[in-house]
C-alpha cells in the first residue's frame, strides 16, 4: 500500500475544498452575510492541513487498484467532514452529525435533509449545499485528473473507483484527457440550463443552485416546496435536463466527434428512455381523476418519473398521496436509476441489462446443454469478469440493503418509512414515502440510524466496494500476503 501517494491526494483534494468553500464566502460576502466568515475559516483548516501534504511530490506515483479504491473512499469522507464545518461554525446546522447528514447528502448527490426550514438558510449556505453536488455529480478526484497530473500510467484507478457503472472506459488515450472531456460536456450542459432557467423568469441565485443540483442529479433546492412553486416551463425544462444528465456521457462524446449513429442505437439509452416512457404512462393513467387537466397530470408523472429515474429528488408534489401502483413503480425506478457513466445513481440500466441478459442464458443453458453463447451489450462481448462483477455487485447490494434496513428500523418506524429512506439513502435519491416523504425530511432518525444512512449514501456513490474495503484489514498491510490458489 503506498500510503504517501494517498496522502498526497488527500492533500489536493482538500486544497481543491478550499477553494469551494471560498467560492461559497464570496457568495456570503456579496449577500452581506456574517456566516460568510465560517466558510473562510473552514477553507483555512483545509489549507493548514493540505499545503504542507503536497509540498512534496512522492518519490513513485504509481500505485494499484487497492490504493485507487482506498485513496476514493477516504476522499469522499475526508472532504465529507470538513465540508459540514461551515454548517456547524455557522451555527446554522449547530450538530456534527445533522451538518456530516447534509454535506454527505450533498457530495453524494443524493439530497435527502435534516432541515426543517431550508429557506432560513443563508444565501452561502444554500450555494454550498448545491454546489456540493455539483461538485459531487461528476467525481472529485475526476476533477483532480482534469487539472493535476496526480498518479502517472495509474490515474485509471482512480476513475474507476470513483465513476458510477460496471465499467469505466477511455475516450482519449490519455485518462486525464478523458477526464478533461467529461468535465467540458459536464460544464456545457450546465451552462445551457442555466442560460434556460434564466429565460424561464427564474431568478439568477435560484437558477444556479438549481443547476448544480439537476447536473449533479442531487435535488438540493432552495425553497421549501422544492420545485413545485416555479412554472410549468420551468418544471418541463428541469424534467427535461435531469434526463439527460442521467445518459452516459460516453454518448455525449460520441456525438461531439459525430458518431450520431453509434451514439442513437445504444442499447442502454434506448431502454433507459423505455423505461421512462412506460413508467410515465402507467402512472398518467393511475393518478388522473375528474377535474384534473391533463397537462398537470403528465407534467406532474413526467416530472416525477425524471426525478427518481435519476436519483435526482425534486419534487413538483406529494408524491406520497399517490395510488399504490404509482408509488410501487416510483420505488423500482429507484432501484434501477440512470445510465452508467452519467451523474444519476441507482443500480443502473446497464447492470439490469447485464443481469436480464445473464439469466436469459442460464435459462438457454437448461434447454440446450451444449449450446456456446455469449452476453452482448451495445453488440460487444462482454468479458466474463465484467458480468460476474455485476452479480456480485448486486449481492452486495441487497446485502447492505438488508442489513441497513434492519438497523434502521431498530427506532420503530413503520416499515415504508425504514424500507424507503434505506432505498432512497443506498441509491441516492433523496426522498422516500411515508415519514421521509417529498415533503418531510430525516431530522427525526436518531443519530446512529443518521450514520447508517450516511454511509449507505457514500456506499452508493461510491459503487459500494470502494467503502467496503475499508473493512478490510489486509488492505491496510504495507505488504500484504499474496492469496494461495487451492486445488
Amino acid at each position: 500500500m503506498n500510503f504517501r501517494v494517498i496522502s498526497y491526494i488527500l492533500g489536493w483534494a482538500l486544497n481543491l475544498e478550499s477553494v469551494f468553500l471560498l467560492l461559497s464566502a464570496a457568495v456570503g460576502l456579496l449577500y452581506g452575510e456574517s456566516a460568510a466568515l465560517s466558510f473562510v475559516y473552514a477553507a483555512l483548516i483545509c489549507l493548514a492541513i493540505g499545503v504542507p501534504t503536497v509540498i512534496k511530490k512522492p518519490k513513485s506515483m504509481v500505485f494499484f487498484a487497492r490504493e485507487g479504491f482506498v485513496t476514493v473512499a477516504l476522499c469522499w469522507i475526508v472532504m465529507s467532514l470538513f465540508g459540514a464545518l461551515p454548517f456547524v461554525f455557522s451555527g446554522e446546522i449547530p450538530r456534527f452529525t445533522d451538518a456530516l447528514f447534509e454535506t454527505v447528502s450533498g457530495f453524494t448527490t443524493t439530497g435527502a435533509s435534516i432541515l426543517t426550514d431550508v429557506e432560513a438558510l443563508s444565501h452561502c449556505s444554500l450555494f454550498w449545499r448545491s454546489f456540493t453536488h455539483w461538485i459531487g455529480g461528476m467525481g472529485v478526484l475526476v476533477f483532480l485528473l482534469a487539472v493535476l497530473p496526480l498518479a502517472g500510467g495509474s490515474q485509471m484507478y482512480l476513475m474507476q473507483a470513483e465513476s458510477p457503472g460496471p465499467s469505466v472506459g477511455k475516450l482519449v488515450p490519455k485518462t486525464r484527457y478523458t477526464a478533461l472531456i467529461l468535465y467540458a460536456l459536464y460544464i456545457l450542459l450546465s451552462v445551457a440550463e442555466f442560460i434556460f432557467l434564466l429565460t424561464g423568469g427564474m431568478p439568477a441565485f435560484d437558477a444556479i443552485t438549481t443547476t448544480f443540483a439537476t447536473a449533479g442529479t442531487g435535488g438540493f433546492g432552495t425553497k421549501n416546496d422544492s420545485i413545485a412553486g416555479f412554472s410549468p416551463y420551468i418544471q418541463w425544462g428541469i424534467g427535461v435536463f435531469m434526463l439527460l444528465f442521467g445518459v452516459n456521457f460516453n454518448l455525449y462524446f460520441l456525438l461531439l466527434i459525430k458518431r450520431w449513429k453509434q451514439a442513437l442505437k445504444s442499447e442502454e439509452l434506448r431502454a433507459y428512455l423505455g423505461i421512462v416512457a412506460v413508467a410515465t404512462t402507467v402512472i398518467c393513467i393511475n393518478t388522473h381523476t375528474a377535474g384534473t387537466p391533463v397537462g398537470d397530470t403528465v407534467r406532474n408523472a413526467f416530472f416525477q418519473v425524471s426525478s427518481i429515474m435519476t436519483t435526482t429528488g425534486f419534487a413538483t408534489c406529494d408524491f406520497g398521496l399517490w395510488p399504490a401502483l404509482s408509488k410501487t413503480v416510483l420505488v423500482l425506478l429507484m432501484m434501477i436509476g440512470a445510465c452508467a457513466g452519467s451523474t444519476g445513481g441507482g443500480i443502473k440500466v446497464s447492470r439490469i441489462l447485464i443481469l436480464l441478459k445473464r439469466a436469459r442464458e442460464e435459462l438457454r443453458r437448461f434447454i440446450f446443454p451444449n449450446s456456446v453463447s455469449k452476453i452482448r451489450l451495445e453488440k460487444k462481448i462482454l468479458d466474463r469478469e465484467v458480468v460476474h462483477t455485476t452479480g456480485a455487485f448486486l449481492i452486495v447490494y441487497v446485502f447492505i440493503f438488508a442489513v441497513s434496513t434492519l438497523l434502521v428500523s431498530i427506532e420503530g418506524h413503520d416499515t415504508e418509512t425504514c424500507f424507503t429512506a434505506v432505498a432512497a439513502t443506498i441509491n441516492n435519491i433523496g426522498p422516500g414515502l411515508s415519514l421521509v416523504g417529498p415533503t418531510e425530511n430525516f431530522s427525526f432518525f436518531s443519530d446512529f440510524s443518521k450514520y447508517v444512512l450516511i454511509f449507505d449514501m457514500l456506499a452508493g456513490r461510491l459503487e459500494l466496494f470502494p467503502m467496503l474495503i475499508l473493512f478490510s484489514p489486509r488492505i491496510w498491510l504495507k505488504n500484504p500476503p499474496t492469496l494461495r490458489k487451492h486445488a
